[in-house]
């Protein structure tokens, strides 16, 4: 099978266009941590993947950069990164917090110097809410007359329009999470737990190709889908009630997700009325995402037709937000969004609308094009209400 993936080359530019960017931001030097759960800024630039320790990239506007990794990772780092100037910081270790007595570790002042950086006076510190107090601390020891800044806004420029790569990453990664909900309602039958039901989108997703699960996967009912964001447990399911599925698969580090709302037995009146409603609203989505309009405008156009139709006692969020690395990624869409939709931006199209006793959420991935209407990323299947024969 011919799995799509980012080509090596792509990575060396991605560092070269993180480093043209830094002198526009007054930035010495940019460090763009990450972890094992938010993996993507340090990921995006070197493929490396933390796990169980933090991860980090420096980079130089000379286009030099360095990985940071912490003090157990080495051979691991060595066989993954496309970044082989690796150094190993006691700032990046996991949270187990280990002492390491007699291993030698490397300093920030060590991995900045190894890229031609040696007095920095502003630091850009993407990855900000990644970023633990040894982090900032340990920049602070090695650099006290140095300003540290956010500066999220260079990754969010680097990563908001999608190159044709990254493109067919989320479209295999969607493809596999529509092979995962058809297993899933295949299965799905009142008595069943809620992590019964994960366990066969789990299998489907690696089966399929899938690297893991793009992000814990929505497998639970009843009152819980209510939420916004949940876990699937023992609880059992139940006739009558309203499930929520999300899920996808993982392709080189892109995160994308299906959701369907389904119902075991006949749907009530009542339930019928909202989900039809969040599926009008959700496919009223690809017509407003059109490349030049605001974001702002989208959001706020998205909340008046809520108003309009009398449903804002539903309503949470909407419609959209940015979709790559992450299943949720900057830049959100939103009322105060005040950037421009541009082609080949890639978004989830996620609306979520709950009662006092269930809620909803249809989803899937959105391309914004040249011209037109967005395209739906997936193929789409299962967009009909789903009533699942007990």
């Amino acid at each position: 099978m011919n799995q799509p993936c980012i080509p090596k080359t792509e990575y060396a530019d991605r560092v070269r266009r993180a480093a043209a960017l830094l002198p526009g931001a007054k930035l010495d030097v940019l460090v763009a941590n990450s972890n094992e759960a938010d993996y993507s800024n340090v990921r995006y630039l070197t493929g490396y993947w933390p796990l169980f320790e933090m991860g980090g990239a420096a980079v130089a506007p000379s286009g030099e950069a360095a990985l940071l990794i912490g003090m157990e990772s080495e051979n691991y780092a060595r066989g993954r990164s496309l970044v082989q100037n690796i150094h190993m910081l006691k700032e990046y270790r996991e949270t187990a917090d280990p002492s390491y007595p007699g291993m030698p570790a490397s300093s920030y002042a060590e991995a900045f110097a190894s890229i031609g950086v040696r007095k920095p006076k502003r630091i850009g510190i993407a990855g900000y809410l990644c970023t633990n107090m040894a982090m900032y601390e340990g920049l602070r020891a090695c650099f006290p007359e140095a300003e540290l800044v956010n500066a999220d806004e260079i990754m969010t420029t680097l990563r908001r329009v999608k190159s044709p790569a990254e493109i067919a990453c989320l479209r295999e990664g969607l493809r596999i999470g529509e092979l995962a909900l058809e297993a899933m309602l295949k299965a799905v039958k009142p008595g069943m737990t809620e992590l019964e039901l994960t366990g066969i989108a789990v299998e489907a997703i690696y089966r399929n190709g899938g690297e893991s699960e793009a992000h814990t996967v929505y497998s639970f009912g009843g009152k819980k889908t209510t939420n916004a964001i949940s876990r699937g447990t023992h609880r059992r399911f139940e006739k009558g009630e309203i499930v929520q599925i999300n899920v996808g698969g993982r392709v080189d580090g892109y995160s994308p997700s299906v959701g369907r709302p389904i119902c075991l037995g006949k749907m009530n009146d009542r339930q019928r009325r909202l989900i039809e409603f969040g599926r009008e609203m959700h496919l009223k989505t690809y017509e407003w995402m059109q490349s030049g309009l605001v974001a702002g405008d989208v959001a706020r156009r998205y909340e008046e037709e809520v108003r309009k139709r009398g449903m804002q006692k539903y309503y949470l969020y909407g419609p959209c937000h940015g979709l790559g690395m992450i299943e949720v990624e900057k830049p959100w869409l939103e009322t105060c969004s005040t950037y421009r939709l541009e082609p080949n931006m890639t978004f989830q199209a996620d609306t979520f609308f709950y009662d006092e006793d269930f809620g909803l959420r249809w989803e899937n991935g959105l391309l914004v094009t040249a011209a037109g209407r967005a395209e739906m990323l997936n193929s789409g299947s299962h967009m009909e209400i789903i009533e699942v024969a007990v």
